[in-house]
């Protein structure tokens, strides 16, 4: 997804990408919970009080509709125009917030495998923000993957916050 047209994005000659990169990154994963948009208020303040980046990433899970190949495309097109819809809604929230345009990429495919391919490729990236469920369902599925001791943790730190931080406690901590 070019951001580079985009107001905000980068220094005049200079792309949103080129300039995302000189920046340390602050990652997202947008998923439509409640908890990821307390993630991306969380990531924005600590972008905007350390001179950083916010990145969106949405991530497309394949559906169950293999055999139905038509049916499989047009809903993989309908999901990724509502998962940019979504993006460029937040994207606008967060260059409200910190006078920077987030960096904005959509992938396809499991979502765990999918963070972990964008961390390994893009070494800007230097904090994951994830925020802790707050229902019966536990903490979420990224959010468990990453307090499971595993061989298959993430390269760099992970800033797990509450869920259900108020406007008011988010600004006090970030």
């Amino acid at each position: 997804m070019n951001t580079k047209d985009m107001p905000g994005a980068a220094p005049e000659g200079e792309s949103a990408q080129e300039s995302a990169s000189a920046m340390r990154k602050f990652l997202v994963v947008v998923d439509g919970t409640p908890e990821s948009e307390v993630a991306l208020q969380f990531a924005a303040r600590r972008a905007l009080h350390t001179g950083g980046v916010v990145t969106l990433l949405a991530i497309l899970e394949p559906g169950d509709f293999q055999h139905w190949l038509g049916v499989e495309s047009i809903m993989r097109e309908e999901a990724r125009q509502e998962a940019e819809a979504v993006l460029h809604r937040l994207a606008a929230q967060v260059n409200e917030q910190t006078g920077r345009f987030p960096e904005l990429v959509i992938r396809e495919g499991k979502k765990a495998e999918q963070l972990k391919q964008l961390i390994g490729e893009d070494r800007s990236i230097a904090i994951l923000v994830l925020a802790a469920g707050t229902g019966k369902e536990g903490p979420g599925p990224l959010v468990s993957l990453v307090a499971a001791a595993s061989d298959n943790a993430f390269p760099i730190p992970v800033t797990v916050v509450p869920g259900n931080l108020t406007q008011e406690q988010l600004e006090a901590l970030a």
